[in-house]
């Protein structure tokens, strides 16, 4: 006998009253798309868990994928048997026996059927008396090394053992769409996993400056946003060619405002995009007072340019903890490679921090901003990333 389950917990799911299915069937879709590798598992759900059959599977590498599944509070191993006290003994045994350095345990068992007739108390004392005859281990009621949890219901019991924690949150897809600014460096791309984290589903929009900014530039987003879909999915990538508007902002505007008109044109842009295709906010990985362009001030000036509301996830941390994420996630090494973006290029040698409306509004009558916008949405490039896709053939072929 050994493990043949793994059990699913909801944590803040089980919240969602009415919409509560909704939110498990949205889970259990993604569930199953981070599974589909392992051919012989099954995936079911009761009222408050959700199960995964093993039929075989080694576990680990279940569990190491089920953990970057946003919505899942907590996992479990367990055996099922039938809802016999021989047959918990055995499975509490075997359980003990197939975890290791395993020294101290106790057993909490619980009645989910009531009619079942030896009370909890004594299945306590009943099956933790075997495994204490049967293993090399003692009872600690207060820190054990594992609490093997003993849930008898109707037709069967499970025993369950070690316990996982899962990513937490909910699950992506319940919490609509947003368009993220993904601009390559070591902040948006932590953005774009706490949008995910809340359920939202993510599409990431770039600026790509040729020849000002390289191919490689460009290829480290595509980087980013492969290793985002571990926790999302399908990730699409709107690559937006801003040659064009960086120059003809670089001739039109004074050097202390540049900064603030092209993030107020790259919030215009992402906007259209955003509306094109269902997305409800855009999202930025901006965190206030890290550079000249996040002071409340600048962010007070930029917003003006949309009515879409604009989500900043980032905007409390500082980079310590921002950078902490990052590493935790695995974006952190692809964001320091030493690729210039278009936001590190034609960047004034003193950005103002506190600019005004007026003059912003003032500057830009100077420039053909719609045409830009349209000029810049049209020629944009979809790429759709999956986590079961290969390596860009495209991409890799240009090194």
């Amino acid at each position: 006998m050994t493990f043949d389950h793994i059990i699913i917990r909801f944590g803040e799911l089980s919240l969602k009253g009415r919409n509560r299915k909704q939110f498990i069937d949205c889970l259990q879709s993604n569930v199953k798309r981070k599974l589909t590798g392992f051919a012989d598992i099954r995936v079911k759900r009761s009222f408050d868990k959700m199960f995964v059959l093993l039929n075989g599977q080694p576990y680990m590498p279940i569990i190491e994928q089920l953990q970057e599944v946003f919505g899942i509070q907590s996992l479990s191993l367990a055996l099922k048997t039938e809802s016999d006290l021989e047959a918990m003994k055995t499975g509490a045994l075997a359980a003990i026996r197939e975890l290791d350095n395993v020294r101290t345990f106790k057993i909490s068992a619980r009645r989910i059927e009531k009619s079942f007739p030896i009370r909890s108390d004594k299945l306590n004392r009943e099956i933790g008396a075997h495994v204490l005859k049967n293993a090399d281990v003692k009872v600690d009621v207060h820190h054990p090394d594992v609490d093997l949890k003993v849930e008898v219901k109707k037709k069967f019991t499970f025993i369950s053992g070690i316990r996982f924690p899962g990513a937490g949150g909910l699950p992506v897809g319940a919490g609509g769409k947003g368009m993220l600014m993904l601009s390559g460096g070591i902040d948006s791309p932590v953005a774009a996993f706490l949008m995910m984290k809340r359920g939202a589903v993510v599409e990431a929009v770039h600026f790509h400056s040729p020849p000002y900014t390289s191919e490689r530039a460009k290829q480290k987003v595509v980087d980013l946003c492969r290793e985002l879909t571990k926790f999302g999915g399908t990730i699409r990538l709107h690559v937006v060619p801003f040659t064009n508007a960086q120059e003809t902002i670089n001739r039109s505007v004074p050097d202390n405002y540049r900064m603030t008109i092209m993030r107020r044109l790259m919030l215009r842009i992402s906007e259209r995009i955003a509306q094109q295709h269902g997305a409800l906010a855009v999202a930025t990985g901006e965190s206030l007072g890290q550079v000249a362009s996040q002071t409340l001030e600048s962010m007070n000036t930029i917003n003006e340019v949309t009515n879409m509301p604009v989500l900043r996830p980032l905007l409390a941390m500082d980079k310590t903890e921002i950078t902490a994420i990052a590493k935790k996630i695995g974006t952190y090494d692809i964001s320091i490679r030493p690729y210039e973006d278009c936001c590190t290029i034609f960047v004034p040698a003193a950005p103002k921090t506190k600019p005004r409306r007026d003059k912003a509004n003032h500057f830009e009558r100077h420039l053909e901003t719609e045409k830009l916008i349209e000029e810049a949405v049209a020629q944009t490039e979809i790429l759709s990333f999956d986590r079961e896709d290969a390596t860009s053939e495209e991409f890799h072929e240009l090194f």
